[in-house]
């Protein structure tokens, strides 16, 4: 009776492991050679727990803790219920993959199931990323950003290269586990016979990646002088009223610490300008434009790149998009999340932020729910979802033939969007952020450390400018150089170099996404006409 009541609890140990082991190998955490053992717990449910309800509940309690102990620092802001709501969302969503996996070892058996699983999960991550609930935080991939050296060979697929090597690696171990409890032999015969296909699957991308490493030739030409800023303004202080004109004394403070005559590009963080918004027909002409200009006047050959708040407004009926706001004479607006260009010539190039993030700066799918539309959480600043009308891709430097990808925040975990924006020509890639919402927790320190497999990806130098921190230079194979630390104003002066050469993941994209896909869909249409033919035969 005690030994049947022990084996009750199995499926739930087997739960709180595979999510303790999924968090503790999680960015930040020294422990990322835990991923590729964290998925056998779930693997070994599929194999034990015959209802599916139960199933559910025991994958959906793994995948909870893995997500509340990874990201719960997205509830550390004014409303923290919405993070409790995020996790609880993205548990559900995660689960959808894993519950196509059950169902296919149910009916096609194992070989199928785990091909499946690989199908599945691949598939999932790549819907996340496009779709507007996305939140690819947690793309298994991402695990080893701490680590580039184990993943030089993103340069050819991405993350999903590193979804793909994680799973394989916990399917190849489990399985094996599996052979050995079920035919004991001699360890030598085991290791000749099946151990090593485990111990190949983790060793060889990791002699790939020293390869590759060995092989790579960093950008050669011209180097680039930056002054990245980190101007530490509390970002639930800054969108004051009154706050504007000291916060813009304290950027060009700052920076006239480390311009001189040979400095390229000034980088400040996300909404560093506008903070109450500027219309971009005026931009040219605002007062913190001509302030800035003026600053530049000392350093002709400096280019300033910040984040902004922008407003355009929309005067035909047929141009207005589902998120503009109405005026008081009934006319039409929007507001960005921008990027802005300002130079010594009087013109100011405007990118707007595409990716949003769902929740705070946009509600998803609110042009089917009107009424949702202003439904985005308050951070400060300008409330309610912004616009997402593209204006510049690329902010370009005619007489430095330079070309930047400026990424704001969000923007920086998406890796195929950015690897787009370097095959229409930017060779150097800014992300300005401000971190500083979530507190000193480990949001922006995994901010941070996505941000180097942006590098690898594109072979693209990077530079970072966070409000709160951590600003930095990351250079072409992901290493970082020169970090401010977290909630410490400072200024970085250092060179990068533009790059030209495009990396195979740049030109064709993420190849296995798109691959595991197509294999998705062709095993749901397969699955159906199973089902179809076993109703017809019974």
């Amino acid at each position: 009776m005690a030994k049947r009541s022990a084996q009750r609890w199995v499926p739930v140990l087997l739960s709180l492991i595979g999510g303790a082991l999924l968090w503790a190998a999680w960015p930040t955490s020294p422990l990322t050679f835990l991923i590729f053992i964290a998925f056998i717990p779930l693997l070994r449910l599929a194999d034990t727990v015959e209802s599916t309800g139960k199933y559910y509940g025991c994958i959906y309690l793994s995948l909870f803790i893995w997500n509340a102990g990874s990201t719960w620092w997205v509830g550390n802001t004014t409303v923290p219920v919405s993070g409790l709501a995020a996790n609880l969302i993205n548990t559900t969503v995660m689960s959808v993959p894993l519950l196509g996996y059950y169902r296919i070892r149910k009916r096609l058996g194992t070989t199928a199931s785990y091909f499946a699983l690989i199908v599945y999960w691949i598939t999932f991550e790549y819907v996340h990323l496009n779709w507007e609930f996305s939140w690819p935080w947690l793309s298994l991939g991402n695990a080893f950003a701490m680590h580039p050296s184990w993943i030089q060979w993103y340069e050819y697929t991405g993350v999903s290269g590193g979804t793909l090597w994680v799973l394989l690696c916990n399917i190849s171990i489990y399985h094996a586990w599996l052979l050995r409890k079920r035919y004991p032999v001699p360890i030598s015969t085991f290791i000749w016979k099946t151990g090593w296909i485990p111990a190949a699957i983790i060793i060889l991308p990791l002699l790939l990646s020293s390869l590759v490493q060995y092989t790579f030739k960093t950008p050669e030409g011209p180097s680039t002088p930056v002054v990245i800023v980190q101007p530490n303004i509390d970002p639930y202080d800054k969108f004051a009223e009154n706050n504007a004109s000291m916060q813009l004394d304290k950027l060009l403070q700052l920076s006239k610490q480390k311009t001189d005559s040979q400095t390229a590009y000034i980088i400040w963080p996300e909404t560093a300008l506008f903070t109450n918004g500027a219309w971009e027909n005026n931009l040219a002409t605002e007062g913190s434009t001509q302030s800035i200009h003026y600053f530049l006047q000392q350093y002709p050959k400096a280019t300033l790149i910040s984040g902004a708040i922008t407003l355009k407004h929309y005067g035909k009926p047929d141009e207005i998009p589902y998120t503009a706001r109405s005026m008081d004479d009934n006319s039409s607006y929007d507001v960005f999340n921008s990027a802005v260009q300002i130079d010594t010539s009087g013109t100011v190039q405007v990118y707007h932020k595409y990716k949003l993030v769902p929740g705070v700066e946009m509600v998803p799918y609110a042009r089917y729910m009107f009424f949702m539309k202003y439904l985005a959480l308050d951070m400060g600043g300008i409330t309610g979802s912004y616009g997402r009308t593209p204006d510049e891709n690329i902010l370009t430097s005619t007489n430095k033939h330079i070309k930047v990808s400026a990424a704001i925040c969000y923007e920086s975990v998406y890796g195929e969007y950015v690897a787009e924006h370097v095959r229409m020509g930017a060779n150097l890639l800014f992300i300005i952020t401000n971190d500083g919402w979530w507190g000193n927790t480990e949001g922006h320190r995994q901010h941070l450390q996505y941000a180097r497999l942006r590098a690898i990806e594109t072979r693209r130098w990077v530079a970072r400018s966070a409000n709160t921190g951590v600003s930095c230079i990351i250079d072409p194979m992901g290493r970082i150089q020169q970090p401010l630390p977290y909630w410490k104003e400072g200024v970085i002066k250092g060179n990068v170099t533009p790059g030209y050469i495009l990396t195979f993941y740049v030109k064709y994209g993420d190849l296995i996404s798109k691959a595991a896909s197509a294999f998705c869909i062709l095993l749901i249409i397969y699955s159906y006409y199973l089902r179809f033919r076993q109703k017809k035969i019974s």
